[in-house]
């Protein structure tokens, strides 16, 4: 597969809760091997439903995807169970960070290794690795992961992901409830794991701004349907965007409660 080849395609699905509530209304997006891809929109514009439906998760919840397919790596994946997809590379880092709080820093990282069986060396190579990127969690890695900061859980988080040896990673909001000098951190490692260990990345963020800084391709949602995609660079240059997800109005102004309250009759996507 060459570089430009989409390693993941979603298309035109839907998401449907309790067999009554449609959430996710016609979603398609692609992420290229090799590529890093921010899926953006406010709380509740369905970047969450859109990993879980990747990653298979939905049925926790009581959601199915009731039209529409999604490829991964060339074959339609929507039938496997998360752990088989676990096994082809495709992992999600939840939302919250969601480490096991009671064990240490490291016996969360080997948690992320279950998949692969007594491959002893290999995970000892691994958690090397990890440690290298994540410097810190060797420091902590004896430590309750409960008592560590929350940059260091997303840190755990990401490099239990990690010790899967991802194809594709799907993380989201890596950046929630953490310090900008962290978030910077964060999606600097990133980055790193992207170009270095040739992991593709699918952003679920609320954080524009660093999003699209770190990105090659972006997609907004809201209310369920993609409203607006393309290269990250001219996502960022949009004015649109700058509006009402960069919060920058003309002029380089924050844009006041008194013009973003009737945003929804002002957008260009919306009519």
């Amino acid at each position: 597969m060459n570089a430009n080849a989409h390693l993941l395609s979603v298309n035109n699905i839907e998401v449907v809760y309790d067999h009554v509530i449609l959430v996710l209304k016609g979603v398609s997006l692609q992420v290229a091997e090799g590529g890093i891809v921010a899926l953006l929109g406010a709380n509740g514009a369905g970047k969450t439903t859109t990993l879980k439906a990747i990653s298979n998760l939905l049925g926790t919840e009581r959601g199915e995807v009731t039209k529409g397919s999604i490829d991964y790596q060339g074959g339609q994946v929507d039938a496997l169970n998360p752990s088989e997809l676990v096994k082809r590379g495709v992992i999600q880092v939840m939302e919250g960070r969601h480490c096991f709080e009671h064990l240490t820093v490291e016996e969360n990282l080997l948690t992320g290794a279950y998949s692969r069986g007594w491959d002893r060396a290999g995970i000892a190579k691994d958690l090397e690795l990890v440690y290298g990127y994540f410097p810190r969690l060797k420091d902590r890695f004896k430590s309750l992961a409960g008592y560590i900061s929350g940059g260091e859980q997303q840190m755990v988080a990401i490099g239990r992901a990690l010790m899967a040896r991802p194809k594709l990673m799907l993380l989201d909001e890596p950046s929630m409830g953490l310090a900008p000098q962290l978030v910077e951190e964060i999606f600097s490692i990133v980055v790193r794991l992207n170009k270095e260990q040739n992991v593709s990345m699918l952003l679920a963020e609320q954080n524009a701004s660093v999003a699209l800084q770190y990105a090659d391709a972006g997609y907004i949602l809201e209310n369920g349907r993609v409203v607006m995609e393309g290269d990250a660079k001219a996502l960022s240059e949009n004015d649109d965007v700058k509006e009402f997800y960069l919060g920058i109005s003309q002029g380089d102004q924050k844009a006041s409660f008194r013009s973003t309250k009737q945003y929804r009759r002002r957008k260009r996507w919306l009519g």
